[in-house]
């Protein structure tokens, strides 16, 4: 015969277990499109930026070669826009790269040359090229709306390193693109990307890019280091953010092609 006390304890453990249950329902009820807009937003809100930065581009042989420059940002409803500005060392400064986010189309690059005095339009089929001999694309560089992939499949729960995840996997529209499919891994915490693997067009591993280190500024979560590892000739390029400013009031004109010269 039970006891009050084994019926009560009994009761205790269904409802812990029917709060798990519900709780893991409750994670895979959002898809991964929900997921990677989620993640999207907890990125947004620093309407326009300027950020000092250091790029570090390390060879197979760790030999390290770094460059400073500049970088412009502005949140548009349309699809945001950038402006990098090399600063050092000699035989890249004066170069720049703007950039126009455009949702569901291609986006639109282009690169001023100093010693050319002449400015690039970069096409969408050279877009998997390398950023300035970095491992980032001009595909990486442009900014990564979750609008602009397909997902595939419903987001999956994981543990790596103590550490929860969602992961999921995307595909770029852009039939342009170097990438035939990429992994990202969401914190289930903050909503911020912790790293993704990106695959060529022959399926296999290409690239891992690992948000290093976050932090937040007026409220805005921000990246402050990144790192971008080729995984078939054994390169990396890590961005720093040495210096970050938001929320500046800059206008769409800083972001005409008038400013490339």
């Amino acid at each position: 015969m039970l006891t009050s006390f084994t019926l009560k304890l009994k009761g205790l453990k269904m409802k812990k277990i029917l709060m798990l249950s519900l709780l893991s329902i409750s994670m895979f009820a959002q898809s991964s499109l929900e997921l990677a807009k989620l993640s999207y937003e907890a990125v947004s809100g620093y309407e326009s930026s300027v950020s000092d930065t250091t790029m570090l581009l390390t060879n197979a042989q760790g030999v390290q070669n770094v460059r400073k420059l500049q970088m412009k940002k502005l949140e548009n409803i349309e699809g945001d826009k950038s402006l990098l500005i090399f600063l050092h060392p000699s035989d890249v400064k004066g170069t720049k790269l703007l950039s126009f986010e455009r949702i569901g189309e291609d986006d639109k690059q282009w690169l001023y040359l100093p010693a050319l005095k002449r400015v690039k339009r970069i096409s969408s089929k050279n877009r998997s090229g390398s950023f300035m001999a970095s491992e980032f694309s001009y595909e990486d560089i442009s900014s990564q709306n979750y609008k602009n992939y397909t997902y595939i499949g419903e987001p999956q729960s994981l543990t790596l390193e103590n550490k929860e995840y969602f992961k999921i996997i995307r595909v770029p529209k852009d039939t342009n693109s170097a990438y035939s499919k990429q992994i990202i891994y969401i914190d289930t915490k903050t909503y911020l990307v912790a790293f993704g693997e990106f695959y060529d067009k022959q399926n296999r591993p290409l690239k891992k890019l690992s948000f290093l280190k976050y932090k937040k500024i007026d409220g805005v979560n921000r990246v402050v280091v990144m790192q971008m590892q080729n995984l078939q000739n054994n390169k990396s390029t890590t961005l720093t953010w040495d210096k970050d400013e938001i929320k500046l009031g800059l206008s769409s004109k800083e972001f005409s092609k008038r400013e490339l010269k």
